[in-house]
């Protein structure tokens, strides 16, 4: 089989970004776990979760806390290194392991949830999306929360309209809730709820699909 066509998101963490990536605002990251905390509310904390890619395990953090059996993973070693790390301070005995979210090496409905935050607005195009989403699926015994980027906000317009006089280009992909739906009806999953801190003010969306077949 050949290797899947690189998107800047795939390449890009080495251990400068990696570590870059790592400082945000306090409020950011906040309101962000607030609306992990909105989708986690359906889920059982008995649940298995996969955390994919985990980045530097702030979710994988914040979801152990509140008591979910969590495992990691990511495709970037920069990445792992610091999320094992960030684990092993925070005193949880974490599984860390490399993987690639569009061949993921675990078995069918390995975990209860998964849980993919701030990846999906890295691909470009529907091929690439389509065989990611039918990975977690794969994967996934009964959930899948994801996170992406809607296209109707003012930060996408935006970027959009700069893109359109000239400006620079933005390698973040904006998607309809109506396609991301359409990936997960094709892997036999149905949308549960889609949550959004303020709809077209906010890009950041995660929704959370439930397997129905």
């Amino acid at each position: 089989m050949t290797a899947p066509a690189a998107y800047r998101g795939r390449t890009k963490y080495d251990q400068r970004t990696a570590e870059k990536y790592q400082i945000r605002k306090e409020s950011k990251h906040l309101a962000e776990m607030r609306l992990v905390d909105r989708a986690f509310a359906q889920i059982p904390k008995t649940h298995t979760v996969l955390d994919v890619p985990c980045g530097g395990g702030r979710v994988s953090v914040h979801l152990a806390r509140q008591g979910y059996p969590v495992s990691s993973a990511d495709l970037s070693d920069a990445m792992l290194a610091i999320a094992r790390e960030t684990l092993a301070q925070q005193g949880f005995k974490t599984s860390v392991e490399k993987q690639d979210i569009e061949r993921l090496t675990y078995a069918d409905r390995s975990f209860d949830t998964i849980i993919s935050f701030r990846l999906f607005h890295h691909f470009p195009g529907p091929e690439i999306r389509q065989r990611a989403v039918t990975e977690l699926c794969r994967v996934a015994k009964q959930y899948v929360a994801l996170s992406y980027f809607s296209p109707a906000s003012v930060t996408s317009v935006h970027r959009k309209l700069r893109a359109a006089f000239g400006g620079r280009r933005s390698d973040k992909h904006p998607t309809p809730l109506s396609e991301v739906q359409g990936y997960f009806n094709k892997a036999g999953f149905r949308l549960v709820q889609n949550y959004a801190r303020m709809p077209l003010v906010h890009t950041l969306h995660l929704a959370l699909f439930e397997r129905v077949k």
